[in-house]
């Protein structure tokens, strides 16, 4: 990403070490893939291989990856709409 002259602190912050909009696509599905992880699964079933498969008890990382998750997608949404992406 491109840091332009009034590029808000919360964008430079989020995408500092990302370079391109495909990366940040990718940031952005893993928040989701992780935070559907994230539900706590034992919780909902009983099945003994779910257990072992899904180690999370609580909703804790759950929901703390949705904010992240939206945070991300508006930083996406703020450097498209003033074409801040580097050129590959």
């Amino acid at each position: 990403m491109k840091i332009l002259e009034h590029t808000p602190l919360w964008v430079k912050l989020v995408y500092a070490n990302i370079r391109t909009r495909k990366s940040a696509i990718w940031m952005i599905i893993s928040c989701i893939v992780f935070a559907f992880y994230s539900i706590p699964w034992s919780q909902l079933s009983g099945n003994p291989l779910v257990l072992k498969l899904f180690l999370i008890h609580d909703w804790t990382w759950s929901i703390s990856m949705l904010p992240l998750t939206i945070w991300y997608w508006l930083a996406l949404r703020w450097v498209d709409q003033h074409a801040a992406w580097k050129e590959v």
